[in-house]
């Protein structure tokens, strides 16, 4: 390979890693400008949420979230009755929670979740009932 052979392709690959920096230079300023605005608009909603909390008395706490109702009432339920062994459809049935299969997928996964957890025991394939 001659001299000027060389400088060619050294001249070639010199031009493809300006353009390739270009290229990531013009990304920077994009993202940079995306993150600033996207900061802004997250210190907007941090203020927001202050005055919020500001303005509202104090014994309007915020309310549960929905899936923690559902866990302290299933709780509830085998505190109330100790002693017994429910399926998850009595259960759904005793809390007045829908019985289509969905939810009462839903609640066999919380009820799994809750044996895991020591507050359960599982006597029986799809029966569980408070730990002793």
């Amino acid at each position: 390979m001659n001299v000027s052979a060389l400088l060619r392709l050294l001249q070639a690959e010199h031009d493809e890693t300006a353009a390739r920096a270009d290229h990531l230079r013009e990304q920077i300023v994009r993202l940079t400008t995306g993150l600033a605005e996207t900061e802004a608009r997250l210190a907007e909603l941090t203020a927001t949420r202050k005055v919020i909390d500001g303005l509202t008395p104090p014994d309007h706490a915020t309310a549960p979230v929905e899936t923690a109702t559902v866990y302290q009432c299933i709780v509830t339920a085998f505190n109330e009755h100790p002693g017994k062994v429910f399926r998850v459809r009595d259960l759904h049935e005793h809390l007045g929670l829908p019985t289509d299969e969905p939810s009462i997928n839903v609640t066999r996964s919380r009820l799994g979740r809750l044996v895991r957890q020591g507050v359960l025991e599982q006597p029986g394939r799809g029966r569980y009932q408070k730990r002793t």
